[in-house]
This record gives structure tokens, sequence and C-alpha cells, in this order.
């Protein structure tokens, strides 16, 4: 049986110019080059070594890594996503760790793509979490906090150690997800999940008195759901409502 074709991704900002290339000076854009071939600007002669900020073309064939080592930063959505086809000598740091990566001088840009899959395959839902979900529910979190510290520090130290016959504890929960991130080759989709989820505490909480800790307790909640969801098809509830902190709501808030 003929082996499936390999699928390389190259992530790129709204703009669609590689953000390292960019950083460089010599910026490329994906954009205008659909069905063109790109040769790097500045290649490194040392092959395959960081001679600059943009050396190289880098792409992955696992799209849950497709936002790792982009040079995108601050963290934001929307991405673009676009497959490309290595042209040329190619090369990898490392085959050992880095199976999923190939780096070339020469691509041709195939054609943009749905970009959710970058956050794992349930990249939608994870962004309804992050966009409508934790806006929602952050200042109730924060508030819960600040209205009993005392008390939420237990609640959370609870859920964080003790599991149980229903569920199990926050931290085992959060073991679990990153360990399946990695071998499903999702551990960048997560990464950037958790800073989404970070900015979107960031933004509902920007214009309350919240407290440091407040801040804090409601990161945790927001990451626990966001990660809920890109794994929501391969963990069950013990897992899945650890992460979502059940329990950890006040009886006020979870009646609201």
């Amino acid at each position: 049986m003929a082996r499936k074709p390999v699928t390389w991704y190259i992530a790129t900002p709204a703009d669609g110019i590689i953000e390292m290339s960019r950083h460089a000076g010599t910026p490329v854009n994906l954009a205008d080059n659909v069905g063109n071939v790109i040769d790097h600007p500045n290649p490194c002669r040392n092959k395959w070594y960081d001679e600059s900020r943009f050396s190289y073309f880098r792409m992955v064939k696992r799209v849950g890594e497709a936002l790792e080592d982009t040079g995108i930063w601050p963290i934001t959505w929307p991405v673009r996503l676009w497959i490309v086809e290595p042209l040329g000598e190619t090369g990898n740091w490392s085959q050992r760790h880095y199976p999923y990566r190939l780096l070339s001088h020469q691509i041709r840009v195939i054609e943009e793509t749905d970009a959710h899959p970058a956050l794992g395959p349930c990249g939608s839902d994870v962004l309804d979490v992050v966009q409508q979900q934790i806006p929602k529910q952050a200042v109730r979190w924060a508030a819960d906090w600040d209205a009993d510290p005392e008390g939420m520090r237990q609640r959370e130290w609870n859920w964080e150690q003790c599991g149980g016959r229903a569920c199990a504890s926050g931290r085992r929960a959060e073991s679990v997800a990153l360990t399946m991130s990695h071998a499903r080759r999702e551990a960048a989709a997560q990464t950037w999940i958790e800073h989404l989820a970070r900015r979107a505490v960031d933004q509902a909480l920007a214009d309350t008195d919240a407290s440091m800790y407040a801040y804090s307790y409601a990161y945790g909640r927001a990451i626990g759901h966001a990660v809920a969801a890109q794994h929501q098809t391969r963990f069950d509830a013990y897992v899945l409502d650890a992460l979502r902190g059940t329990g950890l709501d006040s009886p006020a808030s979870a009646a609201a």
C-alpha cells in the first residue's frame, strides 16, 4: 500500500508574514505567494544552524505542533495556517527529538487551510471556551476568591490534592492532560491554549479591582476549562470534571 503523502504546515499571524522573517528584516508573505516557489532571502551557510533570526524555513507535519517556535508574540488569535511543500535539500535538528519538523531553504506555498486544528482536533470548541465562556465566568471566579480567600484556598488545596471515585485530583488531571498533549504531538497547541485562556482572563478582569490571588485562581480555572475542551473526546468525566474544577465553585456561584 502506498504511503500517504506528508502534509507540511507553517503558521503565521493574520497578515500571512512568517513572524521570524519579519524580525529578521526580510519579511516573507505566504499569503502573497500561494502557488509560488519562495527562496529563502538569507539562507544559512552551515546547515542547519541559526546564523540569524531567520536562517531557514521551519515546517511541521504534526498540525498540533504548528504553533511551536513561530516567533509570534504576544500569543493571540486568529493565526493563519499554510500547507507548504519543501523543495531542494532538507534537514532537521534531530530526528530523535524533532521527528515531526523539517527545515529547508526553498518552499512552495500550496494553500491556506483551516487554522483551528493547530489547537487540536477540537480547536473550534477550545476557541468557544476561550472567547465565549471564560469572559463570562472569570469575574465570578475572581469574586468568589476575594469574597472568601481562606475558604477558597482550602477548597483549591482539596481540589489539587484529593481525588475520589467520581473525580480525579486536579494535579493528577493536569498531569494526564499534559502527557496526552505530548503523546499526541499537541504540546504547542496546549501551550497556546493556556496563553489564550490567561489573556481572556486579563481582558475580563481589566476593569475590576480583583486581587492578585483572585487573578491567579481565575487563570487556573480558565486554563482547566480550555484544556478540558482540547481533550474532551479523549477523557471521560473523571478527568474532565477535575480539569474544569467541578466542586470548586461556591454554592452561590454554582447556582447562578
